[in-house]
């Protein structure tokens, strides 16, 4: 998308981000279970110091987020080796269907090539099922062997991506 720019958060847009990653979640039904999850959505600074941050801005605004971690990091659920790994990937509500969610997905790959690694993955909830279009569409494969369960009821499926 030319009218979207790609590129790490100011520390005064941190709390946009916050807000934005939150508000994206919410609108999905995703935060209904209570296992503090909105809090960690909201350390945007903390996910600066420990991953790479990246904004999409559109029309002026920040727009969408992604968090890159690398293996063995803070942030890190299920990346080995050689892989990179993209979080807590969100979309302002009022900014969804002009690409904003593949053109930082997309981001997350370039970066994953600019580091010389061989494989992205990631973890999504099971019900995310428009993440999960997108993720297949752009050609990231379903990593079974990597699904797991932070909480009794919270399933996570895993995705890879071969650079």
């Amino acid at each position: 998308m030319s009218d979207v720019e790609i590129r790490p958060p100011r520390p005064e847009e941190f709390a946009v981000v916050g807000d934005l990653t939150v508000e994206a979640y919410q609108a999905d039904g995703l935060l209904a279970e209570d296992v503090g999850y909105e809090a960690e959505l909201r350390a945007v600074a903390d996910r600066a110091e420990h991953a790479e941050l990246l904004v999409a801005v559109a029309d002026g605004s920040v727009s969408g987020a992604v968090a890159i971690v690398h293996p063995g990091t803070k942030y890190a659920e299920i990346s080995r080796d050689g892989e990179l790994e993209f979080r807590m990937l969100a979309v302002a509500s009022s900014a969804r269907g002009r690409g904003i969610g593949e053109a930082l997905t997309r981001a997350v790959l370039t970066r994953g090539r600019a580091l010389g690694l061989r494989r992205v993955v990631l973890s999504s909830l099971d019900r995310m099922h428009t993440a999960h279009r997108l993720y297949e569409r752009i050609g990231f494969r379903r990593l079974p062997a990597r699904d797991w369960h932070p909480f009794p009821a919270v399933t996570l499926i895993a995705y890879e991506y071969d650079l």
